[in-house]
């Protein structure tokens, strides 16, 4: 008869097996938390200095200056519509809406000199003003 366990010694059994599972539960969270982090700053790293390797002025600048390019050569909808294209693996011009969107995003200059080289003729394929060779690009 000495062999059972009351009911007390049971459930102070089960305590402390809850407890044994509730720490292991938060070293398993911490390594997670750990893991996702390292991961994180490994990502950065690769991509910032892949970055760096197509455009090495960056190293020589502020971190206010790098977030104004930031915002200014990269947060911008036309650079959002290319990493959604990027991200979704389709290009938005094939739709009728993203092909408003990507003409909404040519930079004027460029918009400017087609229209130009049209209405020149120095395009070389011989399209003539108004004949919408260019219009709409």
């Amino acid at each position: 008869m000495s062999n059972r366990k009351t009911t007390a010694q049971k459930i102070e059994e089960a305590k402390s097996k809850i407890t044994q599972y509730e720490n292991h539960m938060k070293q398993l969270q911490q390594r997670h938390k750990t893991e996702e982090r390292k991961a994180r700053t490994k990502r950065l790293c690769a991509r910032h200095g892949l970055l760096e390797k197509f455009m090495p002025d960056l190293i020589d600048i502020s971190d206010e200056q790098y977030e104004q390019f930031i915002k200014t050569g990269i947060d911008t909808k036309y650079g959002r519509s290319r990493l959604a294209e990027i991200v979704s693996g389709t290009t938005v011009t094939t739709a009728p809406q993203g092909a408003e969107k990507a003409a909404r995003h040519v930079p004027t200059p460029i918009t400017k000199t087609a229209v130009a080289a049209q209405d020149s003729g120095a395009d070389g394929g011989g399209a003539k003003p108004g004949s919408g060779a260019v219009q709409g690009a």
